[in-house]
């Protein structure tokens, strides 16, 4: 149950200029545990179904920090072109459900691929997205998001410049990595996490992804002998 975890704010749509109402989750939610490729699990609530924020009077979906900075003029016409002549409307919901939350993902990947977004932020979406399922159990969703977002991961190591806010590239091929281990790939898993371990450079300025590589590889090798 979402009652005393979020609250209502409202905001301005750049592509329709409308006011519109926000959920928001609040800051101090008990975790109860994290998963190898950084799912939160939190305690009778998953804040992950308000990342993505929908516009009730034109259906712009996208996160808090698109909705909050300026969006490039080429990519206002394609979307305005798109949003403001189908008249969408989305109903404001303070609770969402399962498949609200997941329409909102799928919207903002939608317009991702209009705007031939960049492949980390569908990544992000497509990632989250998975870990949705995950909590309701759903594995054919999951995986068929994860998959998704390891090829959006990757695509994005080759084309994009890093670190991506706080995201190194070693940070992303550290999630690939768990990534295709929860998809019971371990060849590309290990390829991944053998890069990570035998970098002398990620062992010194990055120990933290370097022990967690190493964690990893020891559950991947113990299950082998399993």
């Amino acid at each position: 149950m979402a009652v005393g975890k979020t609250f209502i704010v409202e905001k301005t749509c750049p592509i329709c200029e409308q006011t519109f109402r926000v959920v928001k989750t609040r800051s101090r939610i008990l975790v109860t545990k994290r998963d190898e490729d950084g799912c939160t699990h939190y305690e009778d609530f998953n804040p992950y179904y308000y990342t993505v924020w929908v516009c009730e009077h034109c259906g712009f979906a996208a996160d808090e920090k698109t909705f909050t900075t300026k969006i490039p003029d080429r990519h206002l016409t394609i979307l305005r072109a798109v949003l403001l002549t189908k008249n969408i409307k989305i109903p404001f919901v303070e609770e969402r459900t399962l498949g609200e939350a997941a329409t909102a993902f799928r919207l903002a990947l939608k317009f991702q691929d209009l705007i031939r977004g960049k492949s980390s932020k569908k990544a992000k979406y497509a990632h989250q997205l998975a870990w949705i399922y995950r909590e309701a159990g759903d594995t054919t969703q999951e995986n068929e998001f994860l998959a998704k977002a390891a090829d959006f991961y990757e695509d994005a190591l080759m084309r994009e410049s890093f670190p991506i806010g706080e995201l190194t590239d070693n940070a992303v091929m550290y999630i690939v990595a768990a990534i295709y281990w929860r998809l019971g790939d371990r060849q590309k898993a290990t390829t991944y996490l053998s890069r990570l371990i035998s970098d002398k450079g990620v062992r010194e300025r990055e120990p933290r992804i370097h022990d967690k590589a190493r964690d990893l590889w020891g559950d991947i090798r113990a299950a082998k002998k399993k």
